[in-house]
């Protein structure tokens, strides 16, 4: 058994979804990030780093801790023997994107949104993260135009980005209105991947 610390952000959501993706049976236990249950000597035990998501998987030779959703999302998809390609270029190819998502698209769009709810504001800041947020949705546009999934196959690789993709692009077409009439090839992707019964199941935690 499985056990998944997490909350209801992009990046919480992804674990979640590989979870019911590979079928693989888990157990919830919700770190509420406005109370700052982040911050519980209980949950830095799991991860020093105070943040969500991270498991504990309960193996009977002993436990395997794990943190940080990349990593996270390797260990899974190699127990499950689904969602990560096995072949060294199809790995890479994957695994290219995953790093993409986790070291670009994630905290460009948490700073934009950062400092756009800042009190005192910073336009100058707002406005970098902003247009590099922008450029990175054009990037996977730019990619998906061209194919089904990021890396041959469905995998983890358009798990991680799919729940920063979603998110990012429906508050930035708010914000822009001409936004909605572009990246065509990021939708269709976004359409496909929200329509799995796996990833609508995966959403749906924690709250279920």
């Amino acid at each position: 058994m499985i056990d998944l610390y997490t909350w209801s952000t992009p990046n919480g959501y992804k674990i979640p979804i590989l979870l019911e993706e590979a079928g693989l049976p888990y157990t919830v236990h919700a770190i509420d990030l406005a109370t700052g249950a982040q911050k519980d000597p209980a949950f830095l035990a799991i991860n020093p780093n105070g943040r969500i998501p991270a498991i504990v998987d309960r193996l009977p030779e002993g436990d395997t801790t794990v943190f940080e959703s990349g990593a996270i999302l390797i260990y899974l998809a190699e127990k499950a023997g689904r969602f990560i390609p096995v072949t060294p270029a199809a790995r890479m190819q994957c695994l290219s994107w995953l790093f993409w998502q986790i070291g670009g698209l994630g905290p460009m769009l948490g700073q934009y949104n950062y400092f756009k709810h800042q009190q005192a504001p910073n336009p100058a800041a707002q406005q970098r993260f902003l247009d590099e947020s922008l450029r990175l949705l054009h990037v996977l546009d730019g990619h998906l135009a061209q194919h089904d999934y990021l890396a041959g196959d469905y995998s983890i690789a358009d798990i991680a980005n799919f729940t920063w993709a979603r998110v990012g692009l429906q508050g930035l077409s708010e914000e822009q209105p001409a936004l909605a009439q572009q990246l065509p090839g990021l939708r269709r992707w976004l359409a496909r991947i929200e329509a799995r019964p796996a990833v609508q199941a995966g959403m749906q935690v924690p709250a279920k």
